[in-house]
């Protein structure tokens, strides 16, 4: 990240999903339903899970997970095979236990995530489109942008328990990745900060799920636009 570059300026992106009001001129509309499973290469991603699940049992948890993830999205037209094509914004969870979750993330065009952090190592790799991650650090009790990665498709980050990122998928079409966490994602009390006034706030995750509906609703309007 610049030096030049201004906190206004990273600002930017983090507050577009918040700023846009709902689109289409109505209250969001439900998002629409997944693929069923029987769509997908169930036994490809069993397999992965699996590799993932004994990976983690090594001395360097971490390091070994990411090293399966790294092998599994080097060939992501594989992937999104076994996943399926992303075209809701939302979250596939294919596992959950108390020292490992592994889901897949799906991001609309432009949608973005307000900066949050996990308290627990993270892997991400992308499968499909681009995932942008500003990260962000504590600063005499304000949070800092410092930096940022830019993954695409076959690309594979690693995050420590103290990391604070935020979220953008800049293409016009759906981004998706696969996201590993070394513990339960779900029942950690986490925080996130309000992208305009960086507030830190207790992750809530009604306030989530109205992000990803807004982000749904765009994307449905913009298609019916075309």
């Amino acid at each position: 990240m610049s030096e030049a570059m201004t906190r206004r300026d990273v600002l930017k992106g983090a507050t577009a999903v918040l700023a846009t009001a709902t689109a289409c001129g109505g209250a969001s509309a439900p998002p629409r339903q997944r693929p069923a499973p029987a769509a997908r290469n169930s036994a490809e991603m069993d397999r992965f899970v699996a590799d993932c699940i004994a990976a983690a049992e090594d001395d360097q948890p971490q390091e070994a997970v990411q090293e399966v993830l790294t092998r599994a999205v080097s060939e992501p037209r594989a992937m999104l095979a076994a996943v399926g094509e992303p075209d809701t914004a939302g979250l596939t969870v294919f596992h959950r236990s108390e020292n490992l979750t592994i889901f897949a993330a799906a991001w609309t065009p432009q949608m973005n995530l307000m900066p949050h952090n996990h308290l627990m190592w993270a892997l991400i790799g992308i499968y499909t489109g681009r995932e942008d991650n500003i990260l962000w650090r504590r600063e005499d009790d304000r949070l800092t942008g410092y930096g940022a990665e830019c993954l695409f498709e076959g690309d594979v980050v690693a995050l420590p328990d103290t990391a604070i990122h935020s979220v953008t998928n800049p293409l016009e079409r759906f981004t998706g990745g696969i996201h590993i966490y070394g513990g339960d994602f779900f029942a950690t009390t986490r925080s996130q900060w309000d992208p305009e006034s960086l507030t830190e706030q207790p992750s809530d995750g009604e306030v989530i799920r109205r992000v990803f509906e807004r982000a749904n609703t765009r994307a449905r309007c913009a298609a019916d636009e075309t």
